[in-house]
């Protein structure tokens, strides 16, 4: 059994949570570049390349990509013959306290839904946990705005409705969320399971690399259809109009019950922030 300290899964959550919030991915800024050649809009061009600027910028002064640094959804896949010193979902709530505070992070997290105020370190972190096999801890941090979340919805569609009825809601969905989700989106699309994890697949999609499509080539023809579909509805950069709405749609699926056909739809901003660390 290989032993990991509480204090460095701190450390390495506390990193993770700054470099999510200022260095976009590379496959973000290629999308970046390719959105450019493709969009006609000179409003478009002139957003896309405002964005490359901003990631530069953020990058150059290690200063927040967003002023909006979200909640701090974390991905934990925890190896079954590794054992942590202490609680690792402590660990891993410190950790976000010292990376928000001390990398000067945005706090928006109200200790209550509804009476409650600023726990003001952006604390408690949503933790998805899934074990393993082996000797490794794999922590992905994924900092989600509220502008796009805000967009996002699940549907417990009708069986009968079928694929076409899921590209529909899909579509739908993005028309209704115009500019509010700072286009250009990534989409991620969680099919079937039940109601509560049909949300946390279209929430793991996200996780993809731009251009990286499900293995099963039913979904990933899916996938590109809805691209397509997504970026000729002339919602544009920043919707001000032009070609490229979205940088990519994803689709994640689990098997479901005979008479539920439960879809989700989680869209994320231009920046799609997330950062992954082995231990």
């Amino acid at each position: 059994m290989r032993e990991v300290s509480y204090d460095r899964i701190v450390s390495t959550v506390t990193q993770l949570c700054m470099d999510a919030n200022y260095f976009i991915g590379e496959d973000m800024i290629e999308a970046f570049k390719k959105g450019l050649e493709k969009e006609e809009s000179e409003t478009g061009k002139d957003i896309l390349k405002q964005l490359l600027k901003n990631a530069e910028i953020a990058k150059s002064e290690k200063v927040p990509l967003c002023q909006d640094c979200g909640f701090a959804v974390v991905f934990l896949e925890l190896g079954t013959e590794v054992h942590v010193s202490g609680s690792i979902i402590e660990a891993i709530n410190d950790g976000v306290r010292k990376g928000y505070t001390d990398g000067f992070l945005r706090k928006s997290i109200l200790s209550d839904p509804v009476k409650g105020k600023n726990t003001g370190d952006n604390t408690p972190a949503i933790v998805h946990t899934k074990l393993v096999p082996g000797d490794k801890i794999k922590i992905t941090v994924a900092p989600k705005g509220g502008g796009s979340e805000n967009m996002s919805e699940v549907k417990m569609m009708k069986p009968a409705d079928g694929i076409e009825g899921v590209k529909s809601f899909v579509v739908d969905r993005v028309v209704r969320s115009s500019s509010n989700p700072c286009p250009p989106i990534v989409v991620g699309v969680g099919i079937g399971g039940t109601f509560e994890y049909v949300a946390f697949l279209a929430k793991k999609a996200l996780l993809r690399d731009i251009g990286e499509r499900n293995p099963d080539p039913f979904y990933a023809d899916i996938e590109r259809e809805l691209l397509e579909k997504i970026n000729n509805l002339g919602i544009g950069p920043q919707g001000l109009g032009g070609r490229i709405t979205a940088l990519d749609v994803f689709i994640e699926t689990h098997p479901r019950h005979i008479a539920s056909f439960p879809v989700a739809v989680n869209i994320n901003c231009h920046v799609a922030r997330h950062k992954v660390a082995i231990i």
